[in-house]
């Protein structure tokens, strides 16, 4: 039997000091959620000499950093430099000497930071380097632009370097009304508070005005002649389409603001009435966007704009909007595939050559738009074959690895969320590039001979040139999945591609809302599942056991199936947002498949759905030993047919 985690890490010693030390770890971890810097400073004397210990020592230190010293710091980067924790504390000292504007000091650290992954980090050298004149505006604009458009929270970094650009003329006033305006789309007020701020402090007061009552705002104002008043009407009128859509169409089309905004203003304003109709799987989207110039909208309202032409099927408007998208956006699988369809729609022979040629820029077996591609150019999902396993020499390579011993020890330990974080980073962050792709087959391998099933697809998923099937998609409780599946006439394949997606077959895995165990069920939905089955004495503990996890996840899928005419997607879709909401988004006109769930309101369960029927390809595929088509396991949706039974609305 292979070494545990643990004692391929070495040891603080054998016996009691080792088993305190770990016990100290997990007090630790509740310590520093606590921000308990006194109980973290008197734990962390148990844990020298554990493998864990800079773990532990980041923990203490990172309690406290705003107070503790330049040296004090430097030395704990020095004592575990080339570790992920030091890395780790350099990010998190970057952003205190960010807000404490030490320029000099942050732009020293900034060049030893190998992750170089945070936003916030990268405004802030963005912001040091102008401030010490080691860079013009002009020179940094692009990326603060990028980056603060992008964040999602109204944190203070990019907001800082966004107002010295804009206050040195590097970056246009009109940026600042951008980031206020995906703010209020987002119904994060804060977001744009903050970005009208910058402008002027004075006018946070209209900004909230206009979003804490927008039809108010809208019927008090006349004119809008200063631009100001423009954009704050703009944001009302987008406030207001959050609310509703239709209010805001019959707002927006008033004389005043017709006459009034700019081009640019009103195809925000259009394209969010848009957006949010299309949201409710409203006829109307298609009418609203047809008003928004698609040149001047942002890529998100694009993307909602192609999702509402679908659905309607213009594929005129599909191909045009598109067409319309950033380089980076039109790259993506989803709106290749899309693009290609509405191609061959055209009776152009260039046009249907074009369509051939983006297929096969993305037709593979990486995700649910690749399959479909690589269907249309008349392929089906065949499994590669396997590269040949890692050598004895790199198998001893990766599992002397200090930092990868270390991630599978903390997760051992039930630091889960810490080792992960260790072993992605030294998987795709310590050296530029992330590890070769026979690394990563090594380390995906010993992931997986640990049982850390997650680490070992996602491991496995970052090779460039090679595939291992058996990494990537592994059947573990095979002896329990699939005859449990088939007892009650589900097809094992979606069992396990549901499971890949819920859990990555982490047995003890719990989610954010409570949902529990390798098929992630609902403590609810376990109690009335159990119920239904007649599984005697059920209690909420065993749910993480895994024959008992499998019993009532499979049951709860079965019935969720039945209840929706064999569909596997609509099943999905229940599975993960509830069964009322699938019920909802099937009326209105009946599609293909793959249009409906591109047109699925929630972005997780849009994505959700994708990737269980995308799984649950290539698991047939291997339980079946032969070539598979995604789209076989699509079909049209729906209102529910006549002739079924009614919907069972006792169905958690």
């Amino acid at each position: 039997m292979a070494q545990s985690a643990a004692a391929q890490a070495g040891a603080v010693g054998d016996g009691a000091p080792r088993a305190a030390a770990e016990r100290a770890l997990v007090e630790m971890r509740a310590a520093f959620q606590k921000g308990d810097a006194q109980r973290l400073a008197q734990l962390l004397p148990l844990v020298q000499g554990h493998p864990l210990e800079p773990l532990a020592a980041y923990w203490a230190l990172r309690a406290r950093l705003d107070s503790a010293s330049a040296d004090e710091i430097r030395a704990f980067l020095q004592r575990w430099r080339g570790t992920y924790w030091e890395d780790r504390l350099r990010n998190d000292w970057l952003l205190v000497l960010g807000r404490q504007q030490d320029w000099a000091t942050l732009l020293q650290e900034a060049i030893a930071f190998r992750m170089n992954d945070d936003p916030e980090v990268r405004c802030y050298t963005a912001l040091a380097r102008v401030e010490t004149a080691r860079a013009a505006p002009s020179e940094v604009a692009a990326l603060v632009r990028e980056n603060w458009l992008a964040q999602r929270t109204a944190a203070p970094g990019c907001a800082a370097a966004a107002q010295r650009l804009i206050q040195a003329g590097a970056l246009p006033r009109e940026v600042a009304w951008q980031r206020a305006r995906l703010g209020v789309e987002a119904g994060r007020i804060g977001i744009a508070t903050q970005a009208v701020g910058l402008l002027d402090p004075q006018w946070v007061g209209l900004v909230d005005r206009a979003t804490q009552n927008p039809q108010r705002y809208l019927d008090d104002k006349v004119t809008a002649v200063r631009d100001r008043t423009k954009e704050i009407v703009t944001l009302a009128l987008i406030r207001l389409a959050t609310q509703d859509p239709v209010a805001a169409a019959q707002a927006a089309d008033d004389l005043r603001w017709r006459a009034q905004l700019t081009p640019e203003e009103q195809a925000w304003v259009w394209g969010v009435i848009g957006k949010r109709a299309a949201l409710r799987l409203s006829d109307e989207a298609v009418r609203y966007f047809a008003r928004a110039n698609d040149a001047l909208l942002p890529d998100e309202l694009r993307a909602w704009k192609v999702r509402a032409a679908l659905r309607a099927g213009d594929w005129g408007m599909v191909r045009r909007t598109i067409e319309h998208m950033s380089e980076a956006q039109r790259r993506d699988p989803t709106w290749t595939y899309w693009l290609a369809r509405a191609l061959q729609t055209s009776p152009r022979p260039e046009d249907a050559a074009q369509a051939r040629e983006l297929y096969g820029r993305i037709a593979g077996l990486d995700g649910f738009y690749e399959k479909l591609a690589a269907e249309a150019l008349g392929r089906d999902v065949a499994l590669p074959p396997a590269p040949p396993p890692p050598t004895p020499a790199e198998r001893a390579a990766i599992r002397a690895h200090a930092g990868l011993q270390r991630a599978l020890l903390a997760i051992e330990l039930g630091l889960r969320a810490e080792g992960v974080r260790e072993w992605n980073y030294e998987v795709a962050l310590h050296t530029p590039g992330g590890m070769s792709d026979r690394e990563l087959l090594a380390a995906a391998e010993w992931a997986c001979e640990r049982g850390v099933w997650d680490r070992c697809i996602n491991t496995s998923l970052r090779t460039r040139e090679v595939v291992d099937i058996a990494q990537r998609f592994p059947m573990p409780l095979r002896e329990l999945v699939v005859p449990r599946a088939r007892e009650i006439g589900l097809d094992p394949a979606y069992v396990y591609g549901l499971i890949r997606q819920e859990s990555r077959f982490i047995t003890d895995a719990r989610s954010h809302v409570g949902a529990s165990g390798l098929m992630q069920v609902m403590p609810a939905t376990a109690r009335w599942t159990a119920r239904k089955i007649g599984l005697r004495d059920f209690e909420p503990h065993q749910i993480t056991d895994p024959d008992t996890n499998v019993r009532i996840g499979t049951a709860y899928l079965k019935l969720a199936l039945d209840d929706f005419e064999g569909s596997m997607a609509l099943a999905a879709a229940s599975y993960n947002a509830g069964p009322g909401r699938p019920r909802q988004w099937r009326q209105g006109p009946a599609l293909e498949a793959s249009v409906w769930i591109e047109n699925i309101p929630f972005d997780e369960t849009r994505d959700y759905v994708k990737r269980v029927l995308s799984n649950t390809t290539v698991y047939a595929a291997i339980l079946e030993q032969r070539p598979q088509r995604l789209s076989s396991r699509l079909g049209p949706i729906g209102p529910r047919p006549a002739t079924a039974r009614a919907p069972d609305t006792d169905l958690p």
